[in-house]
């Protein structure tokens, strides 16, 4: 039966130097898997797949996700917290929008991968 590893040690260091330092150009892990941490929660998928085909204000967001405004609201902050929506207040009104377009092609390159 074949191993899924390498069955000798060896260290291809010209590979290892080159890939390191593109490595070292991106986000740390750290950073980036805090992002993705931020969409992997189904509720505020369902915020983002919403804003993602428009903008709306809370009352709207509460009746598409099904929950109450004071949950709705929290992960609202906590989107915000991490720069993926924002807001803007329109008399008693709050309307949110995706902070930008990355977030809406990161949904949809997920979608197309889980499709495939």
């Amino acid at each position: 039966m074949s191993s899924d590893v390498c069955d000798i040690t060896i260290i291809h260091q010209e590979v290892v130097d080159r890939v390191a330092g593109e490595m070292a150009k991106s986000p740390s892990a750290t950073t980036m898997a805090e992002f993705l941490k931020a969409l992997a929660d189904p509720t505020r998928l369902k915020v983002i797949q919403a804003l993602r085909h428009s903008e709306l204000c809370v009352c709207d967001l509460t009746a598409l996700v099904g929950i109450s405004v004071s949950g709705l609201s929290h992960q609202l902050r906590y989107l915000r917290n991490k720069n993926i929506v924002k807001f803007r207040k329109e008399g008693k009104l709050a309307y949110y929008s995706l902070a930008d377009d990355h977030v809406g092609q990161i949904i949809d390159l997920v979608s197309k991968h889980i499709n495939e």
